[in-house]
């Protein structure tokens, strides 16, 4: 977790070591899809939060492998369950799943599904699978903590194909008229869907307004920007509203074959695929 008084060797300090979680994460999530073979992987929308979680667990929660079960530890709720690929490498690399359970994803006898089931000794908060459920569940969280008076946070990520669902809007209203300080919810703007764009199944238009008029604090920032994502969330330090982060994504991002490619939204990847999809990550990881 960032410190009060971080200085800027340790903030760039903050900042490499969360872009080395993100190129782990987006190399482990291109084997976990190959070894999953026909059954298939959510590869595009989990591409597009690495950067997100990466950041989040990599410097800005309040956790500790050791004790699942603290109190006051922060929570993160994946509400778009079907990016488990960007929730569960972020969980392998500080600490909670080893690289064999993380390489048994969908298989017989493993824990980690196509969306999370919970198991807080793991670090899986809640279990998710239909969209626009996570924030309701956030807002529960925060309420609950406002009257136990436990002082933690509450993350919420989002799609931005989710933001279609009443149920949302329904959380958000909520959170602002409890005054709810802890929740913040980061959207994935990745501008798809399952079927097609966002734009032509459900268009959303200007979701900053949207939240603005709930009477959400809103950030609109490239959430592929490490930097600018830790400057972001390191900032929320005392909140007086409910936060809503827009985080404007790559669907598929990291890999020229899937960048912005819904074909790659759930689908089995050749060998070949994952053979071109290795070198090129290999070769961005040997310039840096």
């Amino acid at each position: 977790m960032t410190g009060a008084c971080e200085t800027v060797v340790e903030k760039e300090n903050s900042v490499k070591k969360i872009k080395k979680m993100s190129q782990n994460m987006r190399k482990n999530i291109l084997e976990m899809a190959y070894l999953s073979g026909s059954s298939s992987t959510h590869f595009g929308g989990g591409l597009s939060i690495v950067d997100i979680t990466a950041t989040l667990y990599g410097s800005i929660l309040n956790l500790n492998p050791k004790e699942p079960e603290w109190e006051v530890r922060d929570r993160f709720i994946l509400s778009k369950g079907h990016g488990v690929l960007g929730y569960y490498t972020a969980l392998h690399e500080v600490g909670y799943i080893s690289l064999g359970e993380l390489k048994a994803f969908e298989k017989d006898g493993t824990f980690l599904f196509g969306h999370p089931i919970m198991k807080r000794s793991k670090g899986i908060e809640f279990s998710n699978g239909s969209l626009g459920m996570g924030l309701s569940l956030g807002v529960g969280v925060s309420i609950s903590a406002k009257k136990r008076k436990l002082d933690f946070k509450i993350y919420v990520l989002m799609g931005d194909g989710e933001c279609n669902e009443g149920s949302v809007w329904e959380a958000a209203m909520s959170a602002s008229h409890y005054k709810l300080k802890n929740i913040v919810a980061i959207i994935d703007k990745n501008n798809f869907q399952q079927t097609g764009s966002s734009s032509e199944i459900m268009n959303t238009a200007d979701l900053a307004s949207k939240w603005r008029s709930f009477n959400w604090d809103v950030f609109e920032i490239d959430g592929h920007d490490i930097k600018h994502l830790y400057d972001t969330f390191s900032s929320f330090k005392n909140q007086e509203t409910p936060i809503a982060v827009i985080a404007n994504t790559v669907k598929g991002k990291g890999f020229s074959l899937s960048e912005n490619n819904n074909a790659w939204h759930h689908s089995p990847i050749s060998k070949s695929q994952y053979e071109v999809c290795l070198n090129e990550i290999n070769n961005k990881n040997n310039k840096k």
